[in-house]
């Protein structure tokens, strides 16, 4: 039995990352590719979970 809390919500690709940080893509794509972020690359697509990203920018604050 899958429990809605248990499912991942992942967030797939730059657009849709740097709409939920508030950054350009530009600026989403640099802190992607230099690890300021923690996502995972698959294949051309960058992949975070949403709780991960924003636990992580609510630690930073």
């Amino acid at each position: 039995m899958n429990n809605k809390n248990d499912e991942l919500e992942l967030v797939w690709g730059l657009e849709a990352i740097s709409k939920i940080i508030g950054r350009t893509v530009r600026q989403t794509h640099y802190m992607l590719s230099t690890g300021k972020i923690p996502a995972r690359q698959i294949g051309n697509r960058w992949v975070v979970e949403r709780g991960v990203l924003i636990r992580f920018f609510m630690e930073a604050a």
